[in-house]
């Protein structure tokens, strides 16, 4: 059983989701607006907060960034907003996962269980190691040289999900279907963008990889520093 945070103005899509998530075994509570929804998240830090975008005091995107900026509650955002371009920005901005209206609650159950369990990491799962780096999937943990790094829920996916495959060039294709769950290409920009922001954290550069190497073409390799 997870804690669910619903966070819907409609109150036809708001009483139908409360009542067949509950019949799925979870505990939900539901807020109308973002405000709200916002004090609720930080009062009761539910296991994971689904948050519709067209909320009548803020715009769900708004509120994500609200979110993001205090927690690290796993979000699914449940939009009527198809289009590639609008899903990626969410992605980027930290969403765990969004399910397009209208969809069924035996779709959004599924998506909750997957995120969960992403999060929860492998149970039992061995400390990775390549070089000096260090990544506890368990923990959700990184070390580089015994010194930990901060690293956001999405930059850490990235490194761990690399770290299974060392020495091994991945593509960003690939990344984008396993690390940002999007199955279609032509969204190379945020693979892009969150590999600068990893090797900052790593202490690197494209131009002077110690860990990061990519093949121009082709994806991104992590391997020990020669």
């Amino acid at each position: 059983m997870a804690r669910l945070l619903l966070i819907e103005d409609d109150p036809a899509i708001r009483g139908s989701l409360l009542r067949a998530l509950r019949e799925r075994g979870h505990a939900v509570a539901a807020s109308p607006a973002a405000m709200d929804g916002l004090q609720t998240a930080l009062a009761e830090r539910p296991d994971l907060i689904v948050l519709d975008l067209g909320l009548p005091d803020l715009d769900g995107r708004e509120l994500l960034r609200m979110l993001r900026a205090v927690s690290r509650i796993p979000v699914i955002i449940a939009t009527a907003r198809d289009e590639e371009t609008e899903m990626v920005r969410l992605l980027d901005a930290g969403a765990d996962d969004y399910v397009v209206k209208p969809f069924t609650a035996a779709q959004l159950d599924a998506r909750i269980r997957a995120v969960l369990r992403r999060g929860a990491g492998p149970v039992g799962s061995p400390v990775l190691t390549v070089g000096g780096l260090s990544i506890d999937a368990g923990a959700r943990t990184v070390t580089l040289d015994g010194a930990p790094v901060e690293l956001s829920p999405r930059e850490f996916d990235l490194l761990h999900h690399l770290a299974q495959r060392p020495g091994q060039v991945v593509t960003k294709r690939d990344l984008l279907s396993e690390v940002w769950q999007v199955p279609y290409g032509g969204a190379d920009k945020t693979v892009d963008v969150h590999l600068s922001w990893l090797r900052r954290k790593l202490g690197e550069t494209a131009q002077e990889p110690r860990y990061l190497h990519t093949v121009r073409g082709v994806g991104v390799r992590l391997s020990e520093p020669a």
